[in-house]
C-alpha cells in the first residue's frame, strides 16, 4: 500500500491537536500520528466513497509493526462506508486510516480531532 501524507492542523487552544489526511485513494493507507497527550479523540470521515470505498481507523502500540481496527465507545468497528463521526474509545500510541475496496474515483478526506493536557 501507498502512503498519504498526513498534516497537523494549527489550532489556537493548546489543549487541541487536528491532524488531517486529504484525498486518500484506494489502496492507500494515511502516515501513522502519535497522539500521546491527548485522551479525548473523534475521527470524521468525508468525500468520495467511489464504489463500494471503505476507510477502517487502526491503532499500533509497537511503534507501527502491528495494527488493530479501532472501536468507538460501544465496542464497533471505527470502518466507515458513508461519511459520519465517532469517538475513539482507545489510546492506541500511534492511528491511521487505511482505504481499500473504493475505485478510481474514491478520494477520502479523515480528521482527527484530539483534546487533553499538551505538556
Amino acid at each position: 500500500m501507498a502512503t498519504t501524507n498526513g498534516v497537523q492542523v494549527s489550532d489556537p487552544d493548546i489543549h487541541v491537536m487536528r491532524y488531517k489526511w486529504l484525498a486518500i485513494p484506494n489502496g492507500n493507507q494515511g502516515n501513522a500520528a502519535s497522539l500521546n497527550v491527548y485522551q479525548d479523540r473523534t475521527v470524521q470521515v468525508l468525500g468520495t466513497f467511489g464504489a463500494a470505498g471503505s476507510v477502517t481507523i487502526q491503532g499500533s502500540n509497537d511503534g507501527g509493526t502491528t495494527w488493530a481496527t479501532l472501536t468507538d465507545p460501544l465496542g464497533n468497528a471505527l470502518t466507515f462506508t458513508t461519511a459520519g463521526m465517532k469517538p475513539i474509545s482507545a489510546l492506541p500510541h500511534k492511528i491511521r486510516p487505511t482505504v481499500t475496496a473504493g475505485d478510481g474515483t474514491t478520494a477520502l478526506d479523515v480528521w482527527l480531532h484530539a483534546r487533553g493536557a499538551n505538556k
